[in-house]
């Protein structure tokens, strides 16, 4: 039977505050920076005002997964927060699309911050994915009294993927990682790279596999790891922690009796996702 309880500290948190070394920033400035990125990523791009924060990616012409990202308007700029590990990759890949737009594409290096477990600072914006992470925020001097670890936790915890972890780069569709169900995509924007099967899969409701969150007993299983209904194949480990994982599942086998590594394994299926 899946478990759709969310995790009870959640309730008994204050907030906490997170420097997120693995997120890096990219600025994006020039009169033609968001039609720039409005015809490349899932997200609209054009009607970003300052001070607004979006979830979005940059897909591969077939529509798989190459980079998760967020957006912050500013004035005179739009600001990537990154995947710190792929941020070079993302610059050469913006490099290459940019051709003749008259955009500045460099690197910022303002740290990103999380805060999440109480009411937001006034430097932080709230999560576009769902208000249960709390907010982020760049370059802001405020105090930290919790390490990345613990806002990882707390992101396991919600049931939400970290794509730069969980989808492996070019082989997952966005829908999978949940980006329907995360503001990750506007389908009534147009045309973005990987659009037309995006759109297609969404249209169809040909979705058949879904990140979602397992618990489990001991150690979290090896990247990859089966899992399995009886003798049947329901999904694969992907990041985790002990007693808890993010798992790409086999919707119609997310029911009933699942062991990865001959042990019980629990399925959550967060209230944001509306299975």
């Amino acid at each position: 039977m899946a478990d759709s309880r969310v995790a009870p500290y959640l309730d008994l948190m204050t907030v906490r505050i997170a420097r997120l070394d693995n997120r890096a920033l990219i600025r994006v400035s020039g009169p033609d920076a968001r039609p720039f990125l409005h015809n490349l990523l899932t997200q609209d791009v054009e009607t970003l005002a300052p001070g607004e924060l979006r979830f979005g990616a940059l897909l591969s012409p077939p529509g798989r997964l190459l980079f998760d990202l967020f957006l912050l308007g500013e004035a005179d700029a739009v600001l990537l927060d990154v995947a710190a590990d792929r941020r070079e990759a993302l610059l050469q890949r913006l490099a290459m699309y940019r051709l003749r737009a008259q955009v500045t594409v460099e690197p910022d290096d303002r740290p990103v911050l999380a805060a999440w477990g109480g009411d937001l600072p006034a430097s932080f914006i709230a999560d576009p994915r769902t208000p249960e992470l709390g907010g982020r925020a760049y370059g802001a001097t405020v105090a930290v009294d919790a390490a990345e670890a613990d806002w990882q936790a707390h992101r396991l915890a919600v049931g939400v993927p970290d794509p730069a972890a969980d989808a492996p780069f070019d082989k997952t569709w966005p829908i999978e990682a949940n980006f329907d169900l995360l503001n990750g995509i506007d389908f009534q924007k147009g045309c973005f790279v990987g659009q037309e099967t995006t759109s297609r899969m969404k249209r169809r409701g040909a979705i058949k596999t879904r990140m979602l969150p397992i618990a489990f007993d001991g150690p979290a299983p090896a990247f990859g790891a089966e899992i399995l209904k009886g003798d049947l194949r329901a999904g694969e480990v992907l990041s985790g922690r002990p007693g808890a994982a993010m798992a790409l599942l086999r919707l119609d086998r997310i029911d009933g009796d699942l062991t990865v590594d001959g042990r019980a394994v629990t399925v959550s299926r967060p209230g944001w996702t509306g299975l």
